[in-house]
């Protein structure tokens, strides 16, 4: 709000408002200099002649000081001063103009005005780029927040032309890199060649999916440049790349000549081997083929600073394999993983037997074939205690198989029933099998497996089991991972950008859990998801992957996915009336990683925004008259998320309440929803044993030629059946990647900088929220250690950290870390 008027004169009787600018210098570049000018807007005063808003004269920066960095990068801090008027008023907002030839990265600036202690603080984080390519000047607002109808009357028309410019016309084919306009655009995935054509998802009832940021170009996936990763970090992220190919790819690709054919493993042994026998190796010491391999891909900047190293590298083994290589085989191990491992979230409690589809066909699993391994337990009285579990693999995949399997690839439609012990543990009771029949009528055919220790039942429970984990590893990247997270946050970031104001309360909230996600998600589009790219070859859902990700899109709803209402879906928790207990749900056993780790992050965040939000919004009716916030709602549900606009799954929006649990939703999706399905990628998925992400055979029916073949030696079969030496290296190299954290990775519980708002009790609650993360990082520490909790660390002897805040971590190092939260999907 404007301060009385008499204290506002009391600041202008000085007339000279003094600053400092720290400038980020372009890599190579020299800094702006004298050929950058500034000029101030009052965020209290409107100049008595016009009407309008109060503008000072223009001043030009002055270098004060710089230090260079390791990287090479500069960062230099310019001093400005400037002359006003009397009652010129309080900063409000200023505008910036480069003259000069480069463009600079704007980190921050803050004033004074003279014989006064206010500082007026301005976290800009933007490109500034030259007048005579933008031809237009930069307008940045103070780190004071706003809703809309408090807005000072000198800063409401500079809110709402802010808004207005980067919202675009939505008529122009190709946007320039300077420009930050945010438009919508379809997943119109089409190839060079009618080879590679794809359909266009999203858009329709038959093929829905969240829209996605409209790049700069038809033809790429860039991304304007204040969505742009920083340089140290694309250089990271590069070179994490080619060291993770160096490693793990070229060598396969040299061994099949180039050709990347299907050539499986000829033991175990050689597998292994594949892992343990790596090399320390760097770029320049590889040969010129790899060169001219790798410099096919990268700017040549990047390829020659990751030229330039010359400290050989060696990835750690992957956890799996340095713990405990042989526990892929364990059930126990099996079964663990889907409450602790990389895709904790799509185990169901059962409550009736049999399953049945969608469409009303029963599955083939009897009640013999798991009564006598319920320890004691009749069926009735399992399904009655919660003692029986559900891994589904089976409705969403039936349409697709015959499509699938008409190729080298085979896979099947999964259930997978499990038993709960008494020690909270959970042992596999049957896998069901199965294919479409006669796929116009539903009708279906199917295979039951139980568990065998030894002989012939327990290499086809072998079999059964790569089948399941190959159907879980689809489901796990292309949903879990990339839709559930990646996909569904993108339409909330440019929804954020387009309708809520730099000064609005909500937009400096979500802003850190933004970060780098655009960049990321255009990333993963051009090398992921494009037409014969890496997730079409590892994926057994191949050129179809995108069509199975929009038929799951079908079944999400907002309003469930939010980790309480997603437990309470899947039946793994109950509500709970406890008024002392903030999650309001009940988890049906205690030891299930996920969830016990996650619920405490989720309560964090939903107090920490349930404070922040209570600060500027008094009641239901100041949340409901929120124009920039409504329209922001309204464009993500009807826009953004516009194919499921129709649904319900919305909340209202007209309540403090209905805020808070959005908010609270966003922003685990974006922090722990995400580090629990990514950050353990490596340590599980990269080891073709335990997650492989294909078959190429079935299980072969008794009397058959395969069936001879399994019966003759049933180790090779195994690994014939498995992902081939390129399949696996490509899978390999992909999971060490997803799974790396930034050098300067900030995570949950911490900002920069402190001055992210002016307000003392947004930046009170937020220290209050960092105490208790690093309060939960204690208990996770101790149930780790609790050996009754024997799913927190298991046979592979993995403990559970997936969901650790590690913010108590200053300084980390980057890399595979295995914990940690990162703020952001920023990979």
């Amino acid at each position: 709000m404007a301060m009385d008027r008499n204290k506002q004169r009391k600041f202008g009787e000085d007339c000279w408002i003094k600053g400092v600018v720290v400038i980020v210098h372009d890599f190579g570049k020299s800094g702006p200099a004298k050929l950058a000018s500034l000029q101030i807007y009052s965020a209290t005063e409107l100049d008595p002649k016009t009407g309008n808003e109060k503008l000072s004269k223009k001043a030009k920066l002055e270098e004060w000081r710089s230090k260079k960095k390791s990287d090479g990068s500069k960062i230099s801090s310019y001093k400005v001063k400037l002359k006003v008027e009397k009652w010129f008023g309080i900063p409000g907002a200023f505008l910036i103009t480069n003259q000069h030839k480069h463009k600079f990265f704007l980190r921050s600036a803050f004033f004074q005005i003279s014989n006064h202690s206010q500082i007026i603080h301005f976290d800009c984080n933007s490109w500034v780029y030259p007048i005579n390519l933008n031809a237009s000047h930069y307008l940045f607002f103070s780190n004071t927040s706003y809703i809309p109808s408090q807005t000072p009357s000198p800063l409401m028309e500079l809110r709402k032309l802010e808004l207005i410019k980067v919202r675009g016309d939505g008529r122009r084919e190709i946007m320039e890199e300077w420009e930050n306009i945010y438009e919508y655009d379809y997943y119109n995935h089409v190839g060079n060649s009618q080879e590679h054509s794809r359909l266009i998802i999203g858009g329709s009832s038959s093929l829905p999916y969240p829209r996605r940021l409209r790049t700069l170009h038809p033809s790429n996936e860039d991304v304007a440049a204040d969505e742009r990763m920083s340089y140290n970090k694309v250089k990271e992220l590069a070179s994490n790349t080619v060291e993770a190919a160096l490693q793990f790819l070229i060598p396969i690709l040299k061994t099949l000549n180039c050709q990347p054919h299907i050539d499986h493993f000829k033991s175990f042994v050689e597998l292994h081997c594949f892992f343990w026998a790596q090399k320390p190796s760097n770029l320049a010491k590889a040969d010129k083929w790899t060169k001219l391999q790798i410099q096919k891909f990268l700017p040549q900047n990047l390829f020659q600073h990751i030229l330039s190293q010359k400290h050989p590298f060696i990835y750690p083994l992957p956890q799996f394999l340095r713990e405990n290589e042989h526990a892929w085989m364990d059930d126990d191990e099996f079964a663990r993983q889907m409450l602790a491992g990389t895709n904790p979230v799509r185990i169901t409690c059962l409550h009736n037997f049999p399953p049945e589809s969608k469409t009303k066909v029963v599955s083939t699993i009897k009640a013999p074939d798991i009564e006598h391994n319920l320890d004691g337990l009749t069926l009735q009285q399992a399904i009655e205690d919660r003692r029986i579990f559900m891994l589904d693999h089976h409705d969403y995949l039936m349409p697709f198989l015959n499509r699938i399997n008409s190729g080298d690839v085979f896979a099947y439609a999964s259930r997978t029933l499990l038993f709960l012990r008494s020690d909270s543990t959970l042992k596999p009771l049957a896998i069901e099998l199965s294919l479409p029949y006669s796929e116009a009528e539903g009708e279906e055919i199917s295979w039951v497996y139980l568990p065998a220790a030894e002989g012939l039942e327990a290499a086809l429970w072998q079999l059964a089991k790569a089948h399941v984990a190959a159907n879980d590893s689809v489901y796990h990247q292309l949903v879990s991972h990339w839709l559930h997270t990646h996909a569904v946050v993108e339409p909330f970031i440019i929804a954020t950008r387009r309708q809520l104001s730099v000064m609005h309360p909500i937009y400096r909230l979500l802003n850190p859990h933004f970060k780098d996600t655009l960049h990321i998600n255009s990333l993963f589009r051009s090398f992921l998801l494009r037409p014969d790219g890496i997730f079409e070859k590892i994926l057994f859902s191949g050129k179809y992957s995108m069509e199975l990700s929009s038929e799951l899109y079908k079944e999400w709803r907002f309003d469930e996915h939010g980790l309480p209402a997603d437990l309470l879906k899947r039946n793994m928790a109950v509500r709970d009336p406890d008024p002392g207990n903030p999650t309001g749900v009940r988890l049906i056993f205690p030891d299930y990683p996920y969830a016990e780790d996650g619920l405490e992050i989720w309560t964090a965040i939903k107090t920490w925004v349930k404070s922040f939000c209570s600060i500027f919004y008094r009641d239901d009716d100041s949340v409901h008259s929120d124009e920039e916030l409504q329209a922001w709602w309204s464009e993500i549900r009807n826009v953004g998320h516009g194919d499921k606009s129709h649904e319900s799954g919305w909340y209202e929006m007209t309540t403090l309440s209905d805020l808070v649990e959005a908010l609270t939703t966003l922003i685990w999706t974006a922090t722990g929803l995400h580090a629990a399905v990514n950050s353990g990628q490596y340590a599980y998925a990269s080891y073709p044993l335990n997650r492989p992400t294909l078959c190429h055979k079935f299980i072969p029916s008794e009397g058959t030629v395969e069936y001879a073949k399994l019966l003759s030696d049933p180790d090779k079969y195994y690994l014939e059946m498995l992902p081939g030496k390129f399949e696996t290296a490509l899978g390999v190299a992909l999971t060490k990647v997803l799974s790396h954290h930034a050098k300067d990775e900030l995570y949950l519980g911490r900002r920069s900088p402190y001055n992210w708002t002016d307000n003392a009790r947004a930046r009170y609650s937020f220290s209050e929220f960092s105490k208790e993360l690093k309060n939960i990082e204690k208990r996770i520490e101790e149930r780790n250690r609790d050996p009754n909790r024997k799913n927190r660390n298991g046979p592979a002897k993995i403990p559970y950290k997936l969901l650790f805040p590690d913010t108590s971590n200053f300084n980390p190092k980057g890399g595979i870390a295995g914990k940690g939260i990162p703020n952001s999907i920023s990979i």
